[in-house]
């Protein structure tokens, strides 16, 4: 018999039994200790575990961990929330969190025994993992500010949660062809990164009296690499009708053959994007308006760092860096009580592994300022701090080739140190593997895990190839250049270095230019301006 495809296998299980169903399972494997059915840990992704990477695990630990994702709606995680997911890490995750590129938080070394336990620690705060992986519409991104900046266009709360309701463990959902990814801005930074989606609704303002939404498809990274399209403007009141609609398109009609041509942007690049939308108009009762495109913020100046004034009349919002997404059970701890011992209640996370505090009182922003910087969590980060990304890395994940977080925290530190008056916006991404969790391929300085052959004729060695020139900035977008310098892991920190010392004695003004200029050929260097 001839063996199934990778494709053929999950569509297979999914048939067998709809990932929600799992669950009864889960609970079952918990009370009893038997070993997980191999097809069950597959459909276990549709509430948020995968298993992780053996490498820190002792040799004769045989237990099966996982990493569990935990979304968070809004971004958004209260002072009962924070100390709940605390108390997670510490008990069942040995002090592991992480906030992701997606606004969720994730926890390692979690086994199977403790699920239940955990699930209900979510569930008494109003937490949920359910649909936080699988083939599935993901958490919707949205702007961590919305509803409190002077700045923004409009608030869509409303519309993220008529969007998450529809979304959330709906049946009708739970098989689609690869994995769903979904975003809704008013803000006026377009701070969510529109052009990665799948389906994005970014508001717009079209005069002084009129707002419309912005729709774009397609948009992906990793097999699916491609910016979103532009495909017309809606109402807000058409965004919930919108998203049913490509939603059910994407469901009956995406690739199911092939797990790397499955997802939306692979099915609207099949069809040519005037099919795409026939088909869409054929499903809601309206037609996509016309206007021209509006310009979109560039990349690096998307952010929210800092203190601002907020919407509520005595409070402002500070927009806070980590290193590289990492909390951990103490962080989460301390943010909690420093939250409460000034007088704020909430964080939103950011799509860039940052958070924002979004209501401290104006009398305590100088003091939380200060105690945060205590905890190494910057309200004013350095250029370096403010915008690396980090997957996961070899630590925890099966697929990772190279370590990550560790030299993330260390590559900051060092170029701190090294270039104390570099003040431009520059974007950093150290990535595991050839895939893109970390979005290596939209930052300015991209280090995508790869096996780097040694000179001796030794086994390859863990390493990275550099990626150079990423940029978002709607239809200016454009994705970095592989430039195929590859380098071990020790030399990752000299060879980020050695660019930006060529750059700083270039003649170039910014570094974006300079990038695509090395990337098109390292050899010019710094006489080529």
């Amino acid at each position: 018999m001839k063996k199934e495809t990778k494709a053929q296998r999950v569509e297979r299980i999914k048939t067998e039994k709809d990932g929600l169903d799992v669950l009864s399972d889960i609970h079952r494997y918990a009370r009893t200790g038997e070993a997980v059915d191999p097809e069950d840990i597959d459909r276990f992704k549709w509430y948020g575990l995968y298993t992780q990477n053996r490498n820190l695990q002792d040799e004769d630990d045989e237990t099966l961990y996982f990493m569990l994702r935990v979304k968070l709606p809004h971004a958004r995680l209260d002072l009962k929330q924070l100390i709940s997911v605390a108390d997670i890490s510490k008990e069942y995750a040995r002090s592991t969190a992480d906030f992701t590129t997606r606004q969720d938080l994730q926890f390692h070394y979690i086994k199977v025994q403790d699920l239940p336990h955990i699930f209900e620690k979510l569930r008494e705060v109003g937490l949920s993992t359910v649909y936080a992986a699988g083939d599935v519409p993901r958490n919707i991104v949205t702007c961590a500010v919305n509803g409190i900046d002077h700045e923004q266009i409009c608030d869509v709360s409303h519309l993220v949660d008529q969007v998450d309701s529809y979304f959330y463990a709906n049946k009708e959902l739970s098989n689609l062809p690869r994995k769903y990814k979904v975003g809704i801005n008013g803000c006026s930074k377009h701070c969510l990164s529109h052009e990665i989606q799948d389906l994005s609704f970014t508001a717009t303002k079209i005069d002084e009296d009129k707002i419309l939404f912005d729709v774009s498809v397609g948009g992906g990274l990793s097999s699916n690499k491609r910016i979103a399209s532009h495909i017309g403007y809606v109402t807000a009141e058409q965004v919930l009708e919108t998203t049913k609609a490509v939603s059910e398109i994407y469901r009956d009609y995406g690739n199911r053959q092939s797990r790397t041509k499955a997802r939306l942007g692979h099915l609207i690049d099949e069809w040519g994007l005037d099919t795409f939308i026939n088909a869409l108009h054929k499903n809601v009762n309206f037609k996509l308006q016309e206007y021209p495109v509006q310009d979109f913020i560039p990349y690096q100046k998307r952010e929210h760092f800092g203190v601002h004034k907020s919407l509520i009349e005595g409070e402002s919002f500070l927009g806070c860096a980590l290193s590289s997404g990492g909390i951990q059970a103490d962080g989460l701890y301390a943010l909690a009580s420093i939250l409460k011992k000034y007088g704020a209640s909430t964080i939103k996370t950011t799509t860039t592994q940052n958070f924002v505090i979004t209501d401290v009182p104006k009398k305590n922003v100088d003091a939380i300022t200060q105690a945060l910087k205590e905890i190494n969590i910057d309200v004013n980060p350095s250029v370096f701090k403010a915008r690396t990304l980090t997957c996961t890395g070899i630590n925890f994940c099966k697929f990772a080739i190279s370590e990550t977080k560790g030299l993330a925290n260390d590559l900051i530190k060092h170029l701190e140190k090294t270039f104390p008056d570099f003040d431009e916006p520059i974007s950093f991404s150290v990535n595991g593997c050839p895939h893109s969790c970390a979005h290596p391929h939209i930052v300015d300085i991209g280090l995508l895990g790869c096996k780097v052959k040694s000179q001796d004729n030794t086994p390859t060695l863990a390493g990275f190839e550099l990626i150079l020139g990423g940029h978002l900035e709607g239809d200016k977008s454009n994705f970095g250049i592989k430039t195929g310098i590859k380098f071990i892991e020790k030399d990752a920190i000299k060879t980020v270095e050695g660019l930006i010392h060529e750059y700083t004695r270039s003649q170039y003004t910014n570094f974006h230019e300079f990038a695509h200029n090395f990337a098109d050929d390292p050899t010019k260097g710094s006489s080529d301006a």
